[in-house]
């Protein structure tokens, strides 16, 4: 009678504790009967029929990331290697889209694979139609790319793509020294350029600086010259005032004009006499080269008057 009871105790136990499940949070579990689904249960403590309902999978509802590593060939046929991650989660907590994530893939493992082959087959697609030189600068693009197309077969399978993040791109050894090669020559160029640049213009404002003093020299060269010549032209005009003056007062006095030339001619002898600096100059000193020195003299003044 004692074993009955026992027995009995532990299959009203068995019942009890059999029909109270729970489920965690940020989890929802499908529940299938003789291997039909049946409904889902949500986190919390739920009850499930003993011995005909069964807890088929529990489905995370949480974020999840998978890492990516993969080669793509460009349209000159140059080979990328690319490191990404990929972030992704259940659409949503409704049923149909948890029947859907529950049952469209055998298991997990087969899920992933699909996911990782669309992308990597995305950005082939797309690698192909691109030369090696423009693949650095279309990350942006390439990630438009994989989310257009993944989105659509994500969405049929229960699940959301919330990012795609590509860390890494990388070349074959040969491509990325000719790459630096490409860029080092790009760069001598630029500076050559830029030197070729600095260089003219330094010569054109060497050249400019020289013809500005050229023209400063030139005019004052100019004025010294004018001046020059405005001054000779004073002193002639003084001098001829003088003479003038001179040759009046001896016409008032009774006096031969005459004497103003002999002094001049004395006074011009020990000029040369006096600076001459040991130079030596001919001149006729005779009264016949005077006299003859004169009459030329007069012979101009006459011939200014008229």
């Amino acid at each position: 009678m004692e074993f009955f009871t026992i027995v009995l105790v532990l299959l009203i136990l068995g019942f009890f504790f059999g029909t109270l499940k729970t489920v965690s949070q940020g989890t929802v579990a499908v529940v299938t009967m003789f291997g039909k689904y049946r409904r889902i249960m949500l986190p919390g403590l739920n009850i499930k029929i003993p011995f005909l309902e069964t807890i088929h999978k529990r489905i995370s509802i949480q974020n999840r990331s998978a890492d990516l590593e993969f080669q793509a060939i460009t349209q000159d046929q140059a080979n990328v290697y690319f490191k990404a991650m990929i972030l992704y989660s259940v659409l949503n907590q409704s049923e149909e889209v948890i029947k859907n994530v529950a049952f469209k893939f055998i298991d997990e493992k087969n899920f992933m694979q699909a996911l990782i082959r669309t992308v990597e087959g995305t950005v082939r697609s797309f690698v192909a139609t691109k030369k090696q030189v423009e693949i650095l600068a279309l990350r942006n693009e390439i990630v438009a790319e994989v989310k257009h197309h993944l989105d659509t077969s994500l969405e049929s399978w229960g699940y959301h793509l919330i990012d795609l993040q590509i860390n890494d791109i990388t070349f074959d050894k040969a491509i990325i020294e000719s790459m630096a090669k490409v860029v080092a020559s790009q760069n001598l160029k630029a500076a050559a350029e830029n030197e070729g640049q600095a260089l003219l213009i330094t010569k054109t404002k060497q050249a400019e600086a020289e013809g500005n003093a050229i023209k400063i020299s030139a005019e004052a060269e100019r004025q010294a010259m004018q001046m020059r010549g405005e001054g000779v032209t004073l002193f002639r005009e003084s001098a001829a005032r003088g003479i003038r003056d001179s040759a009046k007062e001896l016409q008032e006095a009774g006096l031969d004009a005459s004497m103003i030339m002999f002094q001049m001619w004395t006074e011009t002898i020990k000029h040369f006499a006096e600076f001459g600096k040991g130079n030596v100059i001919f001149m006729d000193g005779s009264s016949e080269g005077m006299e003859r020195t004169m009459k030329q003299m007069m012979a101009l003044q006459v011939q200014n008057k008229k």
